[in-house]
């Protein structure tokens, strides 16, 4: 573990930090959500930094655990299928499962409304903190429960995509191998 943390410290220098939450407030962030964050993800939050003002999202850094970036709650998805809308200003709920298992693009796949609108709206709201966004309808997200709990994953207008193609039990998609990803400019933010 300590080898994450200096990576995560060396990532995010002092200057970029706010303030971390503290072991008491993100135990009771926990029961409050019926989660345990995943780690090294738990950690950065409680003893390095809870948010900052640099990060693998190009608007604006990380987000605090558990906030929406401003986004959220005004993007209007071009391939939304449901006919129920999305609705950014409902509570989040990370402590239900995560759905989805592999990448899901509804825009292509077959879509039924009366199987799928449910799975939609899951994907988007259940089991996972917003990690930031790169633009409205983009944001990356960590999965705190079920199968992918641990990994980063991309949802954006039309689909939802893990970080990196890997089981769970392979750390390539973890929180960790993203933000290396990122500040070493490998994986999708490698240089073109």
């Amino acid at each position: 573990m300590s080898g994450a943390i200096a990576l995560l410290r060396e990532a995010f220098p002092v200057e970029v930090r706010h303030g971390p939450l503290g072991w008491e407030s993100i135990q009771a962030w926990e029961r409050r959500h019926g989660v345990v964050l995943p780690e090294p993800y738990r950690t950065f939050v409680a003893g390095i930094a809870n948010s900052t003002d640099l990060g693998p999202p190009d608007e604006g850094g990380l987000l605090p655990v558990g906030e929406k970036p401003d986004s959220w709650a005004v993007w209007e998805a071009d391939r939304w299928m449901s006919p129920k809308p999305f609705d950014g200003t409902t509570a989040r709920v990370p402590g239900q499962p995560f759905p989805l298992k592999e990448e899901w693009q509804w825009e292509y796949d077959y879509y039924d409304h009366t199987l799928h609108s449910s799975l939609l709206h899951q994907t988007h709201q259940h089991g996972s903190v917003l990690l930031g966004s790169d633009r409205p309808g983009e944001y990356w997200t960590l999965v705190v429960t079920g199968p992918q709990r641990g990994l980063v994953w991309w949802l954006r207008d039309g689909s939802a995509a893990p970080y990196a193609d890997s089981p769970p039990d392979q750390p390539e998609g973890d929180f960790l191998h993203w933000v290396r990803d990122w500040h070493t400019g490998q994986g999708w933010w490698r240089a073109k």
